[in-house]
């Protein structure tokens, strides 16, 4: 499963499972839109795996959902803009696929900026109490 040409798509790093106290902070940032809309981590990494993979059905396997859930969700967050993020062709002879646009690229990537500054703000707030994080 690979990115079609010049696409980017940004993958967040995973946090080391052995780091300590502040190292292993992530943050799991949900945006409330004013008409109740959401847009997490999970239509996040949808998104993601449609520009890496092509297709809704092979996304939503990538990240082990159905194609019915992936879909409703990228309906959903299709539905949270005036402009797409995801464009789905239909099957048939030549098959369907679904394309992450210019404008979900961007939406994508503003998602995974805003998250590692909250990480930065998180690490930097929580700085004089990293030593007294509990491991697990």
């Amino acid at each position: 499963m690979r990115a079609k040409e010049g696409m980017v798509v940004p993958i967040k790093p995973k946090p080391d499972a052995r780091a300590s106290g502040l190292a292993r902070l992530s943050p799991r940032l949900r945006i409330v839109f004013g008409n109740a809309a959401r847009l997490g981590p999970g239509k996040i990494d949808l998104l993601e795996a449609i520009g890496r993979t092509g297709s809704i059905s092979a996304a939503g396997r990538e990240l082990g959902m159905s194609y019915r859930r992936a879909w409703v969700l990228v309906d959903a967050v299709n539905k949270m803009f005036t402009r797409p993020l995801v464009t789905a062709t239909t099957g048939g002879v030549q098959g369907g696929g679904a394309q992450l646009t210019d404008f979900g690229r961007g939406v994508v990537a503003a998602y995974r900026r805003v998250e590692a500054r909250t990480l930065d703000a998180i690490r930097e707030e929580l700085a004089p109490f990293g030593a007294d994080i509990a491991g697990e």
